[in-house]
């Protein structure tokens, strides 16, 4: 039985229901902000703007748990002909507000002493014995689940508002990445220190934005192939075989959309206490193994988009360090084209007679770095989308991407060039920092992002016009032309005035126009005035 820590008393256990309590930030579409429950989220879904969280992640994780609300309430399109239907016509979401407040209250009670929300009652006789500081159940406090050689992090005292445990913990089930459990396996088994990535750790997962938060959960709604399912509401709920921990895991098929929506990725727990004025607070947590997913493409990954790896397999897009979410769009508007399936067909109708669309849509791309076991910093962008305008989309941004390469490319080189002239005798083990105080790209690439997006935008803004990428493009090409030259400038100044740094500075410059003169370069690079 899970035990209230001290100050609160025998007999006195808090409850706390997410349904009724106000826990999650919104915010409405007269720009105002504020906190509401479950059920008035979804009641009210299409007077609110966006969802307001600490994270992308976060967001992302509460979107997950109200789509599989929405399923496992039938509220939910029968078709895509359905779905259209209740884009178009901006269908209500208050039966699944309705379902929802009519459930047990003990099943959506944070704290129930045998099956608390979202939780795994098995372990509050190890939550007692090794519950730590709630830093572990925040993504992006915990690192690795056992940052700091002593331990010293995860066992600060930080106690956590019942609101922001609740979504902290519904982001853990869907993000967490994968490492050592901060625990001892001796009573439950080894296993439950193996901690798996969550189901969208490794990749980026795609939501579709509406104008409203209920456009937003109608866009990203599908026609399930089978039953609608329940929810996972905790570990002890019935009908779902849990998975042990004396032994390897076989990974489970999810039955439903609800079941794999609200997945419990992490068998957590959450350990009550009172704050200050009295409010209810969770000031431990332990966290171990949870459910492992067999995901098969086709059934579970509605939004996905796929790209190539180096040995040539297809794998959903994923999170990468060393290259920009921006660079990929034209992946994510191939996605849109080309795919006859999921999310992006269905998108695709959404046009008039005309085959055009009156509506404008963001693509939101959210995916976590992490280096091996160690959560680095959540990836995202937003990325407009008219239906009809799919094709225009994918030439501006596969075309901008590759711009912007060509002049990374020879930034790089003229860099090089650059060092190799003004240090001939430069140690092998000095090389790379010489180099990197002349290289320009890592300055470019930040600076590239905006004009890319700003060339999305006026693609957009000329739908009604027989080419609109063409003249955009070529605006975008040469700004990012003009910033890059700038950049190197401004890197090659410091060399100190000799001989020898003004012929690298020489041969640099002319490296860098010689490139944006060949052949091989851009088209659009070519035309217009050049600094």
């Amino acid at each position: 039985m899970l035990e209230a820590s001290p100050p609160v008393p025998t007999g006195q256990r808090p409850r706390w229901d997410p349904r009724r309590q106000p826990c999650l930030p919104a915010v409405a579409v007269d720009g105002s902000t504020a906190h509401h429950s479950l059920c008035a989220l979804l009641t009210e879904a299409d007077e609110l703007a966006a969802l307001d969280c600490s994270s992308p992640g976060e967001n992302v994780a509460v979107i997950e748990h109200l789509l599989a609300i929405c399923f496992a309430s039938g509220t939910c399109p029968s078709s895509d002909e359905e779905w259209l239907e209740w884009v178009t016509e901006e269908h209500s979401l208050e039966l699944a507000a309705g379902w929802l407040d009519s459930q047990p209250d003990d099943d959506w009670d944070l704290f129930h002493p045998h099956s608390p929300l979202l939780q795994n009652s098995d372990l509050a006789h190890d939550l007692r014995k090794d519950g730590i500081g709630t830093a572990q159940l925040v993504i992006e406090h915990a690192g690795d689940y056992n940052q700091h050689f002593d331990h010293h992090h995860l066992e600060r005292d930080n106690p956590l508002p019942a609101a922001e445990a609740f979504r902290a913990t519904l982001t853990q089930h869907v993000y967490s990445p994968s490492g050592r459990a901060h625990m001892s396996g001796d009573r439950l088994g080894p296993k439950v220190t193996n901690l798996s990535a969550g189901r969208l750790t490794r990749r980026i997962r795609v939501v579709a934005l509406g104008r409203t938060l209920g456009e937003t959960l109608r866009l990203n709604l599908y026609p399930p192939d089978g039953p609608t399912g329940h929810l996972n509401t905790s570990w002890r709920m019935q009908g779902i075989e849990r998975r042990g921990f004396r032994t390897k895991v076989t990974p489970r098929s999810p039955d439903s959309p609800a079941d794999l929506h609200s997945a419990l990725g992490r068998s957590v727990l959450l350990r009550p206490a009172r704050g200050a004025h009295k409010q209810i607070m969770v000031d431990k947590v332990l966290i171990g193994a949870g459910d492992v997913l067999e995901i098969v493409a086709e059934r579970h990954l509605q939004d996905a988009v796929f790209s190539q790896t180096m040995n040539g397999l297809k794998k959903p897009l994923w999170p990468s360090p060393s290259r920009a979410l921006w660079q990929e769009a034209h992946a994510l508007y191939s996605a849109v084209k080309d795919t006859d399936t999921g999310m992006y067909k269905r998108l695709r109708s959404l046009v008039n007679s005309e085959g055009k669309s009156d509506s404008l849509y963001h693509l939101w791309a959210v995916g976590l770095l992490a280096n091996k076991s160690l959560p680095v910093a959540w990836t995202h962008g937003t990325y407009p989308y008219a239906p009809g305008m799919e094709a225009h989309l994918h030439h501006a941004s596969a075309r901008g991407s590759a711009i912007a390469e060509y002049l990374a490319w020879s930034l790089k080189k003229a860099a090089v060039l650059a060092a190799e002239t003004a240090f001939p005798a430069l140690r092998i083990s000095d090389e790379k920092g010489q180099l990197a105080r002349l290289d320009a790209r890592w300055a470019f690439y930040p600076a590239a992002e905006a004009p890319f997006h700003e060339l999305l935008d006026e693609v957009i803004e000329r739908q009604q016009s027989e080419d609109p990428v063409s003249e955009p493009l070529t605006d975008y090409a040469q700004e990012l032309r003009t910033t890059a030259h700038t950049l190197m400038v401004r890197r090659l100044e410091a060399l100190p005035p000799n001989d020898r740094n003004n012929r690298a500075r020489h041969l640099a410059e002319q490296s860098f126009q010689d490139d944006m003169a060949h052949t091989r370069a851009p088209a659009e690079l070519r035309g217009g005035e050049h600094p």
